[in-house]
């Protein structure tokens, strides 16, 4: 075996552990496991229990009280109702999967081409399940009991092919909301098949809400099927729990436990199979919602002497790395960096693409992606140690002490709701303001970093401002809970020159007003100069010089820094060579 198979197989091992940790971790989805395991099993193995047969007629011990004969009595026509109860379970659970089973084979195929491709298969499958959502199912099953008779199996299937709408309209949408992001355009530009796309990229976005449908389509399809008995529409001479539900019925004042039984059996069950699909999803969507996802075997976070840490320091990282990847085949992105920052200082963190310095600053934001987590070193915030901290406690310092301010600041504001519910949402539930206040600070805030019309923002939608706008709006929402201290992200890469230069005069301005340290992620030694305290200049995730801007920019010590500043000189001589991309160079300028 290779060692990238055996490196796959790693993380698949892996990931199926944490999968299961954190299902176990659940209490309501492991009762709900429990209880369904326990109605599967009484179902598998109640051929070899010693129980009356489930359609054994026996008059003279009709409507009998429970006893050891009889544990839960007996109905109007002296049948053990503990047998038929079981036998009931085997034919109702049997119906609904086959049912789900239908629906996911029609279904799931046909939303994933759909989704993708588009097109003619697009449309016509849409018409097709319209014209399915359309027809009467009651109506449906009704003419395929006179066609094919009374038989429940048949029915369950058709059953399952108006359900297949269900499964394909869900499936078509999220695979839609995936088809154009750019990680699937890079496997495209990278060789791979569609057929490999899809199974590697797309599936794994449609797999929560097809758990979710197909939990919810078992227990509409027991809850059908029983309805479907209780009218006598299937076979009745096989027991079900739809049968039994008539027969209570028929004697609900004579022996109200003969409906108590299989509606506590068809309860149960759908019931079980909501929170088992909820518990399901959570456990294999939620990666990051605690420490099981670090599958990596790095050392785990050590928190640094405070002694190392200056005593004016707001915010201090020691020795920190950052590794992606699982067990042996682990990847370390940042290695040992150190840092400080005082109240009111604003330290620029510079570095080429891919020099880790973005990564920094999620590992003191706490929202690295997905497989990324903090395996060695110290991060702290005043007196808090953040890597120790759940995410609760995270939120919270986020949403009052730390802010962030993106470089795509369309790409970070909801196009569904307009720029004022966008700002006074944060405001009224990590400030707890009033609707009112809310709305004052927000408006406040707008004039403050120079929209000319605050009250035609604050009603606008993101698609209706531009790009240096909407940044405004970032910042803005960014400094609301006046954080102590802020991280901007390339805040004027996205902008033209003229618009990056008041965002920087704007941040400058309310950096002074209220005396916020800002740590400034950048590759632009422009904006260091206009708007640094001090520099961390990085390369290949390590911190190779710290100084002061003046001696950085007149006295670089370090020969990758002044390869990055030579990049910058519009007047320098001619380089046959520069690890800076060409890009980045005029990007840079």
């Amino acid at each position: 075996m290779s060692s990238q198979t055996t490196t796959l197989v790693a993380a698949a091992k892996t990931a199926r552990s944490g999968a299961l940790r954190r299902f176990l971790r659940n209490p309501l989805g492991l009762a709900a496991a429990v209880v369904l395991l326990l109605i599967i099993l009484g179902a598998l193995i109640v051929p070899f229990l010693s129980l009356p047969a489930a359609d054994a007629v026996d008059l003279r011990s009709a409507m009998q009280p429970p006893s050891a004969e009889h544990v839960l009595g007996t109905d109007s026509s002296g049948r053990d109702v503990l047998s038929r109860l079981l036998w009931g379970a085997q034919v109702s659970l049997a119906g609904a999967a086959l049912a789900l089973v239908v629906a996911l084979v029609v279904g799931l195929p046909a939303g994933l081409i759909a989704g993708y491709y588009g097109g003619w298969f697009d449309a016509a499958a849409n018409w097709v399940n319209n014209l399915n959502m359309a027809l009467p199912g009651i109506v449906i099953l009704l003419a395929v009991r006179a066609v094919a008779g009374p038989s429940v199996w048949v029915s369950m299937a058709v059953f399952g092919i108006l359900l297949a709408p269900a499964v394909f309209r869900i499936v078509r949408a999220a695979v839609q909301g995936v088809r154009n992001e750019l990680y699937v355009d890079a496997a495209r530009v990278a060789g791979l098949s569609d057929r490999r796309i899809i199974g590697r990229h797309v599936l794994t976005v449609v797999r929560a809400p097809v758990i979710i449908q197909s939990a919810r389509l078992a227990s509409i399809a027991i809850s059908v099927q029983a309805g479907l008995e209780f009218l006598g529409v299937t076979d009745s001479s096989m027991p079900s729990w739809g049968g039994m539900l008539n027969e209570g019925f028929r004697r609900i004042f004579v022996a109200p436990s003969l409906i108590l039984w299989p509606s506590l059996a068809i309860g149960l069950t759908t019931m079980a199979l909501i929170l088992l699909g909820n518990a399901m999803r959570d456990a294999l969507e939620d990666r990051g919602s605690d420490d099981s996802s670090k599958v990596g075997t790095t050392a785990p976070a050590a928190t640094a002497s405070l002694a190392d840490r200056p005593m004016s320091s707001l915010l201090s990282v020691r020795d920190l790395e950052v590794s992606y990847g699982v067990g042996d085949a682990q990847n370390p992105v940042v290695h040992h960096v150190s840092l400080d920052i005082a109240p009111g200082e604003v330290l620029g963190l510079v570095g080429e693409s891919g020099s880790g310095k973005t990564q920094t600053a999620f590992s003191v934001l706490g929202l690295l992606p997905e497989g990324g987590w903090v395996s060695r070193g110290s991060i702290r915030f005043l007196d808090t140690e953040v890597t120790t901290l759940g995410p609760a406690q995270r939120r919270k310092l986020r949403g009052s002490d730390i802010a962030y301010v993106p470089q795509e600041p369309l790409s970070n504001l909801d196009p569904s709701f307009r720029i004022g519910h966008q700002l006074t949402e944060p405001l009224r539930t990590s400030l707890g303001m009033s609707k009112r206040d809310a709305k004052a600070r927000a408006l406040e805030l707008l004039a403050r970093v120079g929209i000319p019309d605050p009250e035609a923002t604050f009603r606008a939608y993101p698609h209706e401002i531009s790009g240096g706008m909407a940044q405004r709006v970032l910042i803005a929402g960014a400094v609301a809970g006046r954080p102590k201290l802020l991280i901007a992200d390339e805040p004027t890469t996205a902008l033209d020159v003229t618009v990056q230069a008041e965002v920087l005069d704007l941040l400058r301005d309310l950096q002074r007003e209220t005396d916020m340290a800002v740590l400034l992620v950048t590759h632009n030694f422009g904006v260091v100069a206009d708007i640094c305290d001090r520099v961390a200049v990085m390369k290949h995730g390590r911190i190779v010089e710290t100084a002061d801007v003046e001696s950085i920019l007149m006295a670089p010590q370090d020969p990758y820094t002044r390869t990055l500043l030579d990049s910058m000189l519009e007047e320098g001589p001619v380089r046959t060579y520069s690890p800076v991309p060409a890009s980045e160079g005029r990007d840079a300028r």
